[in-house]
């Protein structure tokens, strides 16, 4: 077993190592749409639009016309895309409630303070909640999870297992919505009105289901470790890191949570007032769902992370002035130059593949052949959780993915009566399953420099061998869970 994992993530990353970083793949796909756009014209393709009747041609971007549009919406495809302006802002706020250090401390005591069978399933639970705040789930739970599994006498690989289990397979799970929810929406949205204009996809679209599956992905985590991942490692033996230490309260962080506490409740309060009634400040006669509220809900969540990071960081003596505040800002934006550069790419391909028209045209084209199949709904959503999985052993990068599949899938989908929510959650199902078997995560190597810790030799097959059984049993159990709620028609969100 070992040597087929280590043959197979071997071949996996020379495969993968061939293909170009996901930005270039964008600069690629745009000049790709530019070649297909020029040649579908010439050719006169067409289709008739299944829902209007009118005929739908091929433009031709190569054209004087089409160079003169891409020159001057340039700038605009960027500045309005919709992943950017919501990403940014919302990491403005949970940026400094990492930096400031509230996320990694309540992480940790989230997990520290457990006891007995408990612990395996809250280190899990801990790693899908840190989605929250990008990679403090990486650098602060992983290696918090072996010292505490070591600590209580189990093997500190298994709580490596665990954490990274939760921390990157189950990502897209939460119980809060966050940074990942508004791309996935915005880039939804987009690719949606390549077939109905005006269509709008909720950042809260996939909400109650992301919710169940937090418990779903804890749960599933959990029965994996005990069932299978401390059985394997029960004879591979481990040392202990030299610069290990073992958690420790301090009274400035106990002094900083009381007045995160207090804050919280007083937030809750205000955001209560302006809801529970419909003529509320908050809502202004409407439903929730529409509600200002709703609308502003990215704002409201950076908001209340940044305030929280604020009052943390002062009461527990981590920052002095308030320049500190605007250096995690800028520190967090910093972090943040690799997205945007990937996003202004993935914008212009996403704008020039829907002026172009292919994307409607592929859509109809493919709704044509999958009608033609007459396959259930519920199978062709498996069959694209399964190429999203596919997809990601090679690609990274959630958002550059999503960016690629969504203006084809998300279209083609809908033309057969498959809304774009169901298609995004399917994504999200097949995106997060396989993050713990890929090499090209960029994570990947991080956990294994963290387990190489307790033992030297460790290498990638082993911890592919080791997270496979979790990728395998996240994908299928999330999956089922899918079907199950899509068959009972239950609403995915808000």
């Amino acid at each position: 077993m070992p040597r087929f994992s280590d043959k197979l993530l071997n071949t996996l990353e020379k495969t993968g190592n061939r293909l170009p970083h996901p930005t270039l793949l964008f600069v690629w796909l745009c000049a790709l749409v530019l070649l297909a756009s020029a040649l579908a014209s010439f050719s006169g393709l067409q289709v008739t639009h299944p829902v209007s009747g009118e005929s739908v041609s091929a433009v031709n971007l190569m054209s004087a016309s089409g160079v003169q549009q891409m020159l001057t919406s340039t700038v605009s495809n960027f500045t309005q895309f919709a992943p950017v302006g919501t990403v940014l802002v919302a990491m403005l706020g949970l940026g400094v409630a990492e930096r400031s250090g509230l996320i990694g401390v309540l992480l940790a005591g989230l997990v520290r303070r457990a006891e007995g069978q408990i612990l395996t399933f809250l280190v899990v639970f801990s790693g899908v909640m840190s989605s929250l705040a990008a990679d403090a789930g990486y650098v602060v739970l992983i290696p918090l999870a072996a010292m505490i599994f070591q600590s209580a006498g189990r093997h500190p690989l298994a709580g490596i297992a665990a954490a990274f289990a939760g921390v990157s397979g189950g990502y897209s799970a939460n119980l809060l919505l966050g940074p990942f929810d508004a791309l996935l929406s915005g880039i939804s949205t987009e690719a949606a009105q390549i077939v109905e204009p005006g269509y709008t996809v909720s950042i809260a679209a996939n909400y109650w289901f992301m919710m169940a599956s937090v418990l779903l992905v804890s749960v599933l985590g959990t029965w994996v470790t005990h069932r299978w991942t401390e059985p394997r490692l029960a004879g591979l033996t481990t040392g202990v890191p030299d610069h290990a230490e073992a958690p420790v309260d301090r009274p400035e962080q106990s002094r900083g949570l009381w007045a995160v506490c207090v804050f919280s409740l007083l937030f809750i309060v205000v955001l209560l007032s302006g809801l529970l009634t419909p003529d509320a400040w908050l809502r202004s006669g409407q439903s929730i769902t529409t509600s200002p509220f709703m609308k502003g809900i990215v704002v409201i969540i950076s908001l209340y992370a940044l305030i929280c990071g604020v009052i943390y960081g002062f009461a527990s003596g981590r920052w002095r002035y308030g320049s500190d505040v605007v250096h995690a800002m800028e520190q967090t934006l910093a972090g943040m130059a690799g997205y945007l550069v990937l996003m202004f790419f993935a914008a212009q391909f996403v704008a020039w593949f829907s002026w172009s028209q292919l994307g409607l045209i592929t859509a109809v084209s493919g709704a044509d052949l999958l009608t033609q199949i007459d396959a259930p709904p519920a199978v062709l959503l498996l069959v694209f959780i399964f190429i999203a999985a596919f997809i990601n052993l090679f690609v990274g990068s959630g958002s550059a993915k999503w960016a690629l599949l969504a203006p084809v899938f998300v279209p083609m989908l809908m033309l057969v009566g498959i809304a774009p929510e169901v298609t995004q959650v399917a994504f999200r199902i097949g995106d997060s399953s396989t993050n713990i078997i890929t090499p090209l995560m960029p994570y990947f190597g991080v956990v294994l420099a963290f387990a190489q810790t307790y033992r030297k030799d460790l290498g990638m097959g082993t911890v592919m061998a080791i997270m496979l059984p979790y990728s395998l049993a996240f994908l299928l159990g999330w999956s089922a869970l899918l079907l199950v709620w899509m068959t009972s028609g239950w609403a995915l969100g808000v």
